[in-house]
């Protein structure tokens, strides 16, 4: 693990509370609340998880603002900044810079995607813009780019470009970019169902839409294996896959917005195109939740 790490454990991509009238910031303020109390070890704001596609620019800098005040630097805060629009993602970046926030979650472009030579120049421009650490995002199942290991190798030099979300799926591609970059780079898993084999990989955590739900408990599987007891943290792997399937079985954060409406944090309500969860679904859902102890 870097010295200059931003974090250690679980950060949760955090859902945005929405109603038809807009960001519920009430809503809001009780679960970052409720998330630092469970224990979370940092908060992502405006992922993918918190629809960040598809919020304003107004409302995108009003949550930054909002979310960070509320947290009162109890948890390390990270900021989603990334967009397919290089120079939108500067000026977002500077923006979290400006508020405070501890690190930038920057996502690979999406639809106008680009070659491993554009997102070095991409990522580097950005870096470049910032004051703080940068988490480079790799989820080519939404993208259609994926990082190869090379390009993070290319990367790993940067001296604000700090770590990557690895949500690739491919654990051979995660082996060979950590024997690449060595400790230039923390790995955290993007992917709820690969915790434990990437941090076995080198990993020293994950970003998890899991945690929204079950913060503490994804908390304790982190702390299990870095205590040395990798067998608790898989048996708390493999209790919770069927949870993390049902979480993943309509596109995120489909999922787990109805989990978070089925326990009081918000309503089921997102913004087009996505919809509500599909009712046999959601029953899968609410089965799974009650399978592991959530009280729906």
């Amino acid at each position: 693990m870097k010295q200059d790490s931003i974090f250690k454990g679980v950060a949760t991509a955090l859902i945005t509370p929405i109603t038809k009238d807009g960001v519920d910031y009430a809503a809001f303020e009780r679960l970052i609340n409720w998330q630092i109390e469970q224990g979370i070890d940092a908060l992502v704001i405006c992922g993918t998880t918190g629809e960040s596609s598809t919020l304003s620019d107004a409302e995108h800098r009003q949550i930054l603002k909002f979310a960070i005040e509320v947290a009162a630097g109890r948890v390390p805060m990270i900021a989603g900044t990334g967009s397919n629009d290089t120079a939108y993602a500067i000026d977002l970046t500077r923006y979290a810079c400006e508020l405070g926030y501890d690190g930038m979650l920057v996502v690979t472009p999406y639809y106008n995607k680009t070659t491993q030579n554009g997102l070095v120049a991409m990522f580097t421009a950005i870096a470049d813009a910032s004051t703080k650490p940068i988490i480079l995002y790799n989820v080519p199942s939404r993208t259609g780019v994926n990082i190869e290991p090379a390009t993070y190798a290319r990367l790993a030099d940067h001296p604000r470009i700090c770590a990557i979300k690895e949500a690739n799926g491919n654990i051979s591609k995660i082996v060979e970019t950590a024997a690449l970059v060595g400790d230039k780079l923390d790995i955290y898993s993007g992917n709820d169902d690969q915790i434990v084999p990437i941090m076995a990989c080198g990993g020293v955590g994950v970003i998890s839409v899991l945690s929204n739900v079950a913060p503490k408990e994804t908390v304790e599987l982190c702390r299990k294996y870095f205590a040395g007891d990798v067998a608790g943290a898989m048996e708390l792997q493999k209790r919770y896959l069927p949870l993390i399937n049902a979480l993943f079985c309509e596109v995120n954060p489909i999922p787990v917005k109805a989990a978070m409406a089925a326990m009081g944090f918000c309503e089921n309500y997102l913004k087009l195109p996505l919809v509500p969860m599909e009712e046999p679904h959601r029953q899968t859902l609410l089965s799974c939740m009650r399978d592991v102890g959530l009280n729906v």
